[in-house]
């Protein structure tokens, strides 16, 4: 059967090349036509229609800005499924643009799968009116969304995180702490890891709260997890006369090895907590950004730790004071084993409320019954 998949970032090109995994070993005639990265190109021995990195602004500015730019790829990849004629349009988290799409392939009598949902449990719940008339099936990856949809009249797929896949295959092959810190060029000190998110915007606006408060460790080597999707100069701009290290494309080794971490809202939250690592969670937008948000954001919490435990396991730090606030709640981190316990024993929780790897291979088994 013929694939047609859309994913607009980093995380959805990881999610979306494991999903294709289990449908080439569910369907071994398949054939696959897709909007993604690096990832999703290696899966499917072909080029994107679209590669991520030009489609995925952060911020009511920056997409306002780049309005007319998305409308060209909406338009190039509305004839491409067209001409493609897929057995199935399978859309990776991305919403506003895949949401679209979902309107579009729907229209066209094609099988609509959603795979990571937009998080209308945060804000926009007028999506969800969307979601019920134009998508086939929702997979979701979140235990609490299949009671959220549920009481909104929606019944939906849940078989796990697929996180629990991708560190499934990294602690196969993880290598050494010695061996890591030689080939990282790192000295012997103890690792706190700085992951400032997977867009530029938000690096450009967190990671220098990070920097500043990390002046206050001189014990502790602080070290950049360096986005794929963001070039190099972004991150020697902002970390130049700093002392601080960089990582490129090697998170997961980093977060293995590390003490502590500063974490940028968003899935780099959870993958911190499944290496069971104790972290500060922040986040900073721009300020029209913010203000909006503020009128239209419902949810308690804003970290994915946070929200899947239920109760506030790790701190959040939003918008202003981040220097201080960083700085406050690392050493209770460091200095206070309580601290750091209590965060772990959360963290096994979330661990057992996501599942056995092998999600990818069974969101992927479900996909190809419901087309047969």
């Amino acid at each position: 059967m013929k694939y047609f998949l859309i994913a607009g970032e980093a995380s959805g090109d990881l999610h979306a090349s494991n999903l294709m995994k289990g449908l080439k070993a569910e369907d071994p005639a398949v054939e696959f036509r897709f909007l993604g990265g690096d990832l999703m190109e290696a899966v499917a021995e072909g080029q994107p229609l679209q590669h991520f990195r030009e489609m995925n602004f952060m911020g009511i500015s920056a997409v306002i800005r780049n309005m007319g730019h998305l409308k060209r790829i909406l338009a190039k990849t509305k004839r491409a499924i067209r001409e493609f004629s897929p057995d199935a349009v399978i859309l990776v988290d991305y919403a506003g643009f895949n949401l679209r799409m979902a309107r579009f392939a729907s229209g066209l009598g094609i099988k609509t799968f959603y795979y990571i949902s937009p998080k209308v449990w945060a804000w926009r719940k007028g999506r969800i009116r969307l979601l019920k008339k134009y998508v086939h099936k929702l997979f979701v990856i979140f235990p609490f969304e299949v009671e959220f949809f549920h009481n909104h009249g929606m019944e939906v797929e849940y078989h796990g995180n697929p996180l629990m896949d991708v560190l499934a295959e990294f602690n196969s092959r993880k290598p050494a702490r010695e061996s890591w810190i030689h080939s990282a060029s790192l000295d012997d000190r103890p690792v706190i890891a700085l992951l400032a998110g997977s867009r530029k915007q938000e690096i450009k606006s967190c990671l220098p709260e990070m920097i500043r408060a990390a002046s206050g460790f001189p014990d502790y080597q602080f070290v950049v997890a360096g986005a794929p999707s963001v070039e190099n100069p972004v991150y020697d701009s902002l970390l130049e006369g700093s002392g601080i290290k960089i990582v490129y494309n090697d998170t997961y080794n980093l977060l293995s090895h590390a003490e502590a971490a500063i974490v940028t809202s968003g899935t780099a939250t959870l993958e911190t907590a499944l290496f069971d690592i104790p972290q500060v969670v922040v986040y900073k937008t721009g300020f029209l950004t913010y203000r909006i948000g503020k009128l239209f954001v419902t949810f308690r919490f804003f970290s994915l730790v946070n929200l899947i435990f239920g109760d506030e396991l790790v701190p959040e730090l939003l918008q202003v004071n981040l220097e201080s606030g960083i700085r406050e709640e690392l050493k209770k981190i460091l200095n206070t084993e309580k601290t750091s316990l209590q965060m772990r024993e959360g963290y096994a929780k979330i661990r057992e409320m996501l599942g056995e790897a092998g999600v990818s291979r069974r969101v992927a088994g479900k996909m190809v019954e419901l087309l047969r």
